[in-house]
């Protein structure tokens, strides 16, 4: 029997973070405040402190959006989910979840976005459709291409060049950087990831580099693209004036990108989990600690870097 902690406000809330992944969000969103930290930085000088209304819009925009597109994913791939082993225990194939609920989580969170950009400033507001339509486009890509990871890279990578727009109304060569990264970044750990479903993708007619590559040409890809991943990070922190800490955070993350790779080696599909979830949420969590330390600590610290 049901106890009513299990029926309650509460219960209902945990399940719908549970639906959209909400603990995901660490990938995306330490890049998009990095790029906000040193936009204000640009705008308001070494140090100083952001302006809070910015930053609850910033983050405001950023859960809307991660909202919208993780339960639009969830919805129209459903079917696939049911037939998948891996994923047949998700709220929607298993009824947990009603489908009224999960849409009407895409039409809050995108209402969030599209009323965050409007406070924020117009070119952000005139900029949020575009912004909706990459992010909820990439849940039809597997269907039709082998290069859907490219797809969801640039859904995560306008994260940094949005949050870049929020501050200072305009855009910069920095941001775009960052968010090639961070496109990069994300293309790569998903093809590690899509190695799960392999079987499954070329059996159902889907598309991965997994299932167009094999496991072993989908690594290789990955490890390319996490190499051009950390030259633009040193490219943008070239551009972007970066010191001392951004430069030490830089080599913990190709330590950590290194060690997502080595796990990956393995092909266990346990490890493929913590190579995705652990590793990759502290790399982009190091970069946003790197770039706050780097923005905020006093510049005498740093004169021999």
């Amino acid at each position: 029997m049901s106890t009513a902690s299990n029926r309650g406000p509460l219960a209902y809330l945990l399940k719908l973070g549970e639906f959209i992944k909400f603990s995901h969000t660490l990938f995306a969103l330490p890049f998009a405040l990095a790029s906000m930290l040193v936009a204000f930085e640009k705008k308001l000088g070494p140090a100083a402190p952001p302006e809070w209304r910015t930053l609850l819009l910033i983050l405001l925009a950023m859960a809307g959006a991660r909202t919208a597109a993780m339960a639009f994913n969830r919805i129209v791939d459903r079917k696939f989910d049911a037939a998948n082993p891996r994923t047949a225990m998700r709220h929607l194939p298993q009824r947990q979840l009603s489908l009224f609920s999960a849409w009407l989580l895409v039409v809050l969170g995108a209402g969030a976005l599209v009323a965050a950009a409007w406070f924020l400033n117009p070119l952000c507001f005139w900029l949020s459709p575009v912004a909706l339509f990459i992010i909820l486009f990439y849940s039809f890509t597997k269907r039709f291409t082998d290069y859907s990871h490219f797809f969801l890279g640039v859904a995560l990578g306008i994260s940094p060049v949005g949050a870049w727009i929020a501050v200072t109304g305009s855009l910069h060569v920095a941001p775009i950087l960052l968010g090639v990264a961070v496109t990069l970044w994300v293309a790569g750990f998903d093809m590690i990831y899509a190695i799960q479903d392999e079987e499954f993708d070329r059996e159902h007619g889907l598309h991965s580099m997994a299932v167009r590559f094999g496991s072993y040409g989908a690594l290789t890809l990955a490890r390319i693209l996490h190499g051009f991943t950390v030259a633009l990070l040193l490219v943008f922190g070239l551009v972007a004036g970066r010191r001392g800490p951004f430069w030490s955070g830089l080599a913990v993350i190709v330590v950590m990108l290194s060690i997502e790779h080595i796990i990956a080696s393995w092909r266990s599909l346990k490890w493929v989990n913590v190579a995705f979830f652990r590793v990759n949420a502290l790399v982009s969590s190091v970069l946003l600690f790197a770039i706050a330390a780097d923005v905020y600590l006093p510049k005498r610290l740093f004169t021999w870097f």
